[in-house]
């Protein structure tokens, strides 16, 4: 079987780690075998920090409408409860819009979920 010389493949392979590594702290940027270490810690951390992403926004959106709706006298809870009872299919990231940006369409909303509530 013929011998198999890894030079250019190898090459290749460092440039791009190191590629990638740029703008890390030290040897991680500058010698392969840290720097293949920290690329791949960090996108896994990427990867997973996409994910989180998510759910760390919905938790804004939940603490901003939140806030809002207590201004107008009713918790979070109750007040998407009464937007659900009443047929109003808004989500939280509107919500959350509407409570920061227009707080008398915002504060409409409330009336509507307050309404809905007492109608039992």
């Amino acid at each position: 079987m013929a011998r198999v010389k890894r030079g250019v493949t190898k090459h290749q392979r460092h440039k791009k780690v190191l590629k990638l590594a740029k703008g890390f702290r030290g040897a991680k940027s500058k010698l392969y075998r840290p720097a293949n270490e920290q690329v791949m810690k960090s996108l896994a951390y990427a990867y997973a920090h996409r994910k989180d992403k998510k759910g760390d926004f919905r938790k804004l959106w939940i603490a901003r409408i939140n806030a809002a709706s207590r201004l107008n006298g009713l918790s979070y809870s109750r007040m998407m409860n009464g937007l659900k009872k009443a047929g109003v299919s808004i989500n939280r990231k509107m919500l959350a819009d509407l409570a920061i940006h227009d707080a008398a369409a915002f504060t409409e909303l409330v009336n509507v979920a307050k309404t809905q509530l007492s109608a039992k």
